[in-house]
């Protein structure tokens, strides 16, 4: 299958280390089960969910030190041939634990290494090397030291690509405020509300939020993930939403991410943009069916896939 390029950046990964305990509870010492390794990070993530869909992808990945290292070395391991920049200092862990008794999972993030001035601009001219052409995916969180309209510099230097961002907190305020026009801007429905400043209840209130946002030429096209009630894409001319898949939840990690890459890989491949949409969702919905740091699998994404609902709004 034919497939235009696609390009994932990882400004701050992280190694993933998953495991699991009888119950998590206070000021006692917790037997953990023997932990799970993964590299971790928004970008990297989305290029393992498109490898795993046969897809294929570069990307380029900040490392550093012994851990920076390993991640590399895990990457390759998993077939992946990661483009390595070097980080100002040693790559940052996250932790998952999950309460076998409740079900339910905690998740601890570490802070990346402080950026420079001259570390940012480095990382933007060798970024910007890579932005000829087909889809450029920037996912997860800036480091400390990156400034928030990171984002927004990156596209400015970029020759021809289309510019996905899935980020957070004050870089998406940053890119939310205007001016940028990457091709997609990805958020969830709780940074919509933090964003707009009031509820989105309904499918129509987030999807007038998305037309907001491509009014103020933040993004071409605007995602809101809805959690459980699916997710709402809105573009210049209309606006569509897709179904979650009716699964049980063993985890939601890397969830986002894999959506990112089903709909990054739906439009490298040519799709339709409800179909893009669709193969986001269904990805997404695999993704919650495996535990801690795997993301989805192949004939699960198929099926949920080929039963997708996509409607028109």
């Amino acid at each position: 299958m034919t497939q235009a390029a696609i390009v994932t950046v990882t400004l701050n990964p992280a190694l993933d280390v998953s495991t699991g305990a009888d119950r998590v509870e206070p000021d006692v010492k917790l037997r953990c089960d023997a932990p799970v390794y993964d590299p971790g990070g928004g970008g990297i993530n989305v290029s393992r969910a498109i490898a795993a869909m046969g897809g294929v992808s570069t990307p380029l990945v900040a490392l550093g030190g012994a851990i920076g290292q390993r991640m590399e070395d895990m990457m390759r391991d998993a077939g992946l041939d990661p483009v390595r920049f070097e980080a100002p200092g040693e790559t940052r862990q996250s932790i998952a634990v999950t309460d076998r008794a409740t079900g339910q999972q905690y998740r601890f993030t570490m802070p990346g290494p402080e950026w420079s001035p001259v570390d940012v601009e480095t990382s933007l001219e060798r970024i910007a090397a890579f932005g000829e052409q087909g889809y450029l995916v920037l996912s997860g969180s800036n480091p400390p030291g990156v400034p928030a309209d990171y984002a927004g510099m990156l596209a400015g230097k970029l020759r021809g690509a289309d510019m996905i961002v899935d980020t957070s907190g004050d870089a998406l305020r940053a890119m939310a405020d205007g001016g940028y026009n990457v091709a997609v801007l990805r958020m969830d429905s709780k940074e919509a509300e933090w964003l707009g400043g009031k509820p989105l209840k309904l499918r129509s209130d987030s999807a007038a939020f998305a037309a907001s946002l491509i009014a103020a030429q933040a993004a071409q096209s605007v995602i809101v993930a809805r959690g459980s009630d699916g997710n709402i894409l809105v573009t210049p001319d209309a606006a569509w939403h897709a179904e979650a898949a009716d699964i049980q939840v063993i985890s939601k990690v890397g969830a986002g991410d894999s959506f990112v890459a089903g709909y990054a890989l739906g439009m490298a491949r040519g799709l339709a943009t409800p179909d893009a949409l669709g193969l986001g969702a269904a990805m997404a919905s695999a993704t919650c069916m495996t535990p801690a740091t795997q993301l989805c699998r192949a004939e699960d994404v198929e099926e949920l896939y080929t039963n997708r609902v996509v409607t028109r709004l």
